[in-house]
Protein backbone atom coordinates (compact mmCIF):
# COMPACT_ATOMS: atom_id res chain seq x y z
CA UNK A 1 0.00 0.00 0.00
CA UNK A 2 2.95 2.42 -0.47
CA UNK A 3 1.96 5.65 -1.83
CA UNK A 4 2.36 5.16 -5.54
CA UNK A 5 4.74 8.45 -5.97
CA UNK A 6 7.42 7.11 -3.94
CA UNK A 7 10.57 5.89 -6.05
CA UNK A 8 12.03 2.46 -6.17
CA UNK A 9 15.17 3.60 -3.48
CA UNK A 10 12.33 5.36 -1.43
CA UNK A 11 10.08 1.78 -1.18
CA UNK A 12 13.60 0.06 -0.83
CA UNK A 13 14.59 2.07 2.18
CA UNK A 14 11.10 1.36 3.35
CA UNK A 15 11.15 -1.88 3.45
CA UNK A 16 14.74 -2.03 4.74
CA UNK A 17 13.60 0.41 7.98
CA UNK A 18 10.16 -1.89 8.59
CA UNK A 19 12.20 -5.33 8.54
CA UNK A 20 13.15 -6.24 11.88
CA UNK A 21 16.46 -6.18 11.58
CA UNK A 22 16.32 -2.63 10.06
CA UNK A 23 14.08 -1.17 12.44
CA UNK A 24 16.41 -2.32 15.46
CA UNK A 25 19.44 -0.28 13.82
CA UNK A 26 17.71 2.39 12.72
CA UNK A 27 16.00 2.93 16.04
CA UNK A 28 18.92 3.31 17.57
CA UNK A 29 20.75 5.37 14.95
CA UNK A 30 18.67 7.26 12.65
CA UNK A 31 17.72 10.00 15.07
CA UNK A 32 20.69 11.29 15.43
CA UNK A 33 21.25 11.33 11.65
CA UNK A 34 18.59 13.20 11.29
CA UNK A 35 19.30 15.69 13.85
CA UNK A 36 22.43 16.33 12.06
CA UNK A 37 20.64 16.95 8.48
CA UNK A 38 17.24 19.23 10.50
CA UNK A 39 20.62 21.20 11.47
CA UNK A 40 22.25 21.62 8.33
CA UNK A 41 18.86 21.52 6.14
CA UNK A 42 17.57 24.92 8.60
CA UNK A 43 14.89 22.48 9.72
CA UNK A 44 14.15 21.77 6.30
CA UNK A 45 14.87 18.11 5.69
CA UNK A 46 16.26 14.99 7.19
CA UNK A 47 17.85 12.11 6.01
CA UNK A 48 14.66 10.17 6.99
CA UNK A 49 12.69 11.81 4.38
CA UNK A 50 15.14 12.61 1.24
CA UNK A 51 15.63 8.80 1.35
CA UNK A 52 12.23 7.07 2.14
CA UNK A 53 10.22 10.03 0.38
CA UNK A 54 7.95 9.74 3.63
CA UNK A 55 7.38 13.25 5.65
CA UNK A 56 9.12 13.66 8.67
CA UNK A 57 8.71 16.68 11.21
CA UNK A 58 10.85 18.09 14.23
CA UNK A 59 8.87 17.22 17.76
CA UNK A 60 9.89 19.59 20.58
CA UNK A 61 7.95 18.63 23.87
CA UNK A 62 8.36 19.23 27.19
CA UNK A 63 10.31 16.19 29.17
CA UNK A 64 8.03 14.22 31.39
CA UNK A 65 10.13 13.91 34.19
CA UNK A 66 12.92 16.69 33.43
CA UNK A 67 10.99 19.49 32.37
CA UNK A 68 13.46 20.30 29.75
CA UNK A 69 12.80 20.56 25.77
CA UNK A 70 13.23 17.08 24.09
CA UNK A 71 13.32 17.09 20.29
CA UNK A 72 13.20 14.42 18.07
CA UNK A 73 12.14 14.14 14.61
CA UNK A 74 8.99 11.89 13.66
CA UNK A 75 7.07 10.59 10.51
CA UNK A 76 3.98 12.69 10.37
CA UNK A 77 0.83 11.64 8.96
CA UNK A 78 -1.31 14.38 7.19
CA UNK A 79 -4.83 15.03 7.86
CA UNK A 80 -6.69 14.51 4.73
CA UNK A 81 -9.28 16.45 6.10
CA UNK A 82 -7.62 19.62 7.29
CA UNK A 83 -4.50 19.87 6.19
CA UNK A 84 -3.29 22.43 9.23
CA UNK A 85 -3.76 18.76 12.06
CA UNK A 86 -1.55 16.21 11.40
CA UNK A 87 -0.73 12.74 13.49
CA UNK A 88 2.20 10.84 15.21
CA UNK A 89 2.53 7.49 15.40
CA UNK A 90 3.88 6.25 18.75
CA UNK A 91 5.06 2.85 17.40
CA UNK A 92 8.66 3.15 18.07
CA UNK A 93 9.72 0.74 15.53
CA UNK A 94 7.23 -1.85 16.80
CA UNK A 95 9.00 -2.22 20.06
CA UNK A 96 7.37 -3.49 23.15
CA UNK A 97 6.84 0.19 25.19
CA UNK A 98 5.83 3.55 24.21
CA UNK A 99 8.54 5.94 23.03
CA UNK A 100 9.48 8.90 24.99
CA UNK A 101 8.36 11.40 23.09
CA UNK A 102 4.56 10.01 23.84
CA UNK A 103 4.89 10.24 27.66
CA UNK A 104 5.97 14.02 27.13
CA UNK A 105 2.69 14.93 24.99
CA UNK A 106 0.81 13.07 27.61
CA UNK A 107 2.20 15.04 30.53
CA UNK A 108 2.48 18.25 28.71
CA UNK A 109 0.38 18.51 25.54
CA UNK A 110 1.84 21.76 24.45
CA UNK A 111 4.71 21.23 21.82
CA UNK A 112 6.78 23.29 18.92
CA UNK A 113 6.82 21.34 15.85
CA UNK A 114 8.97 22.20 12.68
CA UNK A 115 7.71 21.44 9.25
CA UNK A 116 9.61 22.30 6.01
CA UNK A 117 11.64 24.99 8.25
CA UNK A 118 8.74 26.69 9.87
CA UNK A 119 8.31 26.38 13.30
CA UNK A 120 4.54 26.38 14.79
CA UNK A 121 3.13 25.95 18.20
CA UNK A 122 0.68 22.54 18.36
CA UNK A 123 -1.57 21.01 20.98
CA UNK A 124 -1.84 17.03 21.36
CA UNK A 125 -4.47 14.97 21.90
CA UNK A 126 -4.58 11.28 21.72
CA UNK A 127 -6.66 10.24 18.81
CA UNK A 128 -10.30 9.00 19.17
CA UNK A 129 -11.70 5.89 18.13
CA UNK A 130 -13.11 7.44 14.65
CA UNK A 131 -9.69 9.51 14.57
CA UNK A 132 -7.89 6.25 15.62
CA UNK A 133 -9.33 4.59 12.45
CA UNK A 134 -8.82 7.07 9.63
CA UNK A 135 -5.53 8.34 10.50
CA UNK A 136 -3.90 4.82 11.15
CA UNK A 137 -5.44 3.83 7.78
CA UNK A 138 -3.73 7.31 6.49
CA UNK A 139 -0.56 5.94 7.98
CA UNK A 140 -0.24 2.75 6.20
CA UNK A 141 -0.90 4.25 2.94
CA UNK A 142 2.57 6.85 3.78
CA UNK A 143 4.31 3.94 5.00
CA UNK A 144 3.67 -0.05 5.07
CA UNK A 145 5.87 -0.54 7.95
CA UNK A 146 3.35 0.36 10.51
CA UNK A 147 1.41 -2.92 9.69
CA UNK A 148 4.49 -4.50 10.78
CA UNK A 149 5.42 -2.51 13.36
CA UNK A 150 1.71 -3.35 14.99
CA UNK A 151 2.29 -7.17 15.25
CA UNK A 152 6.24 -6.63 16.24
CA UNK A 153 4.27 -4.94 19.29
CA UNK A 154 2.19 -7.78 20.45
CA UNK A 155 -0.21 -6.87 22.98
CA UNK A 156 0.74 -3.56 23.08
CA UNK A 157 -1.46 -1.08 21.68
CA UNK A 158 -0.34 1.54 19.55
CA UNK A 159 -1.17 5.21 20.07
CA UNK A 160 -1.87 8.18 17.83
CA UNK A 161 -1.40 11.42 18.84
CA UNK A 162 -3.08 14.42 16.94
CA UNK A 163 -1.87 17.63 16.83
CA UNK A 164 -3.68 20.79 15.89
CA UNK A 165 -2.09 24.28 15.42
CA UNK A 166 -2.17 27.13 18.22
CA UNK A 167 -3.61 30.42 17.31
Amino acid sequence: MIEENYSTLNKLVQRIASSGPGSWLLARALHHLDRLVLRWSQGRATLTSTLSGAPVVSLTTTGAKSGLPRSVPLLCIRDRRDPERFALIASNWGQRRHPAWYYNLKANPQARVTIDGQARDYRAHEATDEEYERFWNYARETYFGFDLYRKRAGDRHIPILVLTPQL
